[in-house]
């Protein structure tokens, strides 16, 4: 058991699920096996922060640079992703979570799995209880590349008056995202991968050595207690004092 304050839990949470490939060589399977694994591990974790009240959850799924990989796991990530939208978005309903999509959608990405997206996205829309945010063909510097793109055309075109930060947010991907309070990131690796570089500013970075298929709800709330024991203060600063105050004269 993990004691977290239930009065302290972060709102948004994010994750870089890594250590799949890693859990199946340890095995001696084919790291497509550690994909397979991680499923269950993604469906842990909805559970856990269900339970312990998060809103929003965010899931680092397939990058910008994951077109880099063997044109065999590719073709397995694409089609494993459609897969598990088919048969577990009845689930995602049941438990009242609302899916959304972070990412191009264009090419390479097949036009069938952006159907399924849109689709998911729309049979969800009405679930209240938690997003789960999937980021699919998603890298940071893309999604503010786009952004900023989208801002010039707004202002050359009339439909903005000045470029600031409030307008900038609001052409990000997904921009009712609130910003990240905790980042999660699995498997030991201690770095931020061109994930959510605008929303997690602030962020609190969690790094576990479990690897992402051995995730669970337990690592979670151990995840969010290291949270709660942070002292946040977004650039601010507070005097204490080191010792015992001095004595009167």
């Amino acid at each position: 058991m993990v004691e977290v304050d239930p009065s302290g839990v972060p709102r948004h949470v994010a994750i870089i699920m890594d250590g799949n490939g890693r859990w199946a060589n340890r095995r001696g399977l084919r790291r497509n096996a550690g994909h397979e694994a991680g499923e269950e591990a993604l469906f842990r974790t909805v559970e856990g922060a269900l339970a312990l009240g998060i809103r929003d959850l965010t899931v680092y799924a397939f990058s910008t640079e994951n077109w880099r990989r063997s044109p065999d796991e590719v073709r397995f990530l694409l089609e494993f992703n459609r897969s598990l939208l088919l048969r577990r978005v009845d689930e995602l309903i049941d438990r009242d979570v609302r899916v959304r999509f972070i990412g191009r959608r264009g090419r390479p990405v097949p036009r069938r799995l952006v159907e399924l997206i849109e689709r998911t996205e729309d049979r969800t829309a009405h679930c209240r209880r938690m997003t789960l945010r999937i980021a699919f063909n998603y890298g940071a510097r893309a999604e503010l590349v786009d952004a900023a793109r989208r801002t010039a055309e707004d202002l050359a075109a009339g439909r903005l008056r000045r470029i600031d930060e409030r307008a900038l947010a609001a052409r990000l991907d997904d921009p009712r995202m609130p910003d990240v309070d905790l980042m999660i990131r699995t498997s030991g690796e201690q770095r931020v991968s061109n994930y959510l570089l605008w929303q997690a500013a602030y962020a609190e970075l969690v790094f576990t050595d479990v690897l992402w298929p051995d995730f669970d709800e337990t690592e979670l709330a151990r995840c969010v207690a290291a949270y709660q024991a942070r002292d946040r203060r977004y650039g601010g600063a507070e005097d204490r004092p080191v010792g015992p105050p001095d004595a009167p004269a």
